[in-house]
């Protein structure tokens, strides 16, 4: 199946998130040595944003410059429901969503995550 490539449309790319991550139970992340891939947040000073996707060719496509060495790992739906979103909270994190090619999209709540995706799950 060929996927439709992440596009320009950041909510469009946002809405594929929810359904393709409860489709395949999982999100995607990038780890490396030192932990998973962080950035700085375009929206909000003096706080970093931590990358998810909901397939893991779009997650691929970021291994390059600077994250050249990680590695594209699956994270489990529900643990990334119940440990990662809450425990992103309290890091004061922000969580991207399915960025496209120019590390560019989304960044929102990690709580208004979870309750979009916990009504995705209803």
């Amino acid at each position: 199946m060929d996927l439709e490539p992440l596009g320009d449309d950041f909510e469009e790319n946002c809405a594929r998130f929810l359904p393709e991550a409860v489709e395949q139970g999982c999100v995607w992340a990038l780890e490396g040595e030192e932990g998973f891939a962080l950035c700085e947040s375009e929206r909000r000073a003096d706080t970093d944003v931590m990358p998810f996707w909901s397939q893991r060719e779009f997650a691929e496509a970021h291994i390059a410059d600077d994250w050249s060495e990680y590695q594209v790992v699956p994270v489990d739906l529900e643990e990334f429901m119940d440990d990662w979103l809450e425990g992103m909270h309290e890091d004061v994190l922000l969580v991207g969503i399915n960025w496209n090619a120019d590390m560019e999209g989304e960044e929102i709540e990690p709580l208004d995550l979870l309750e979009q995706l916990e009504q995705e799950l209803d």
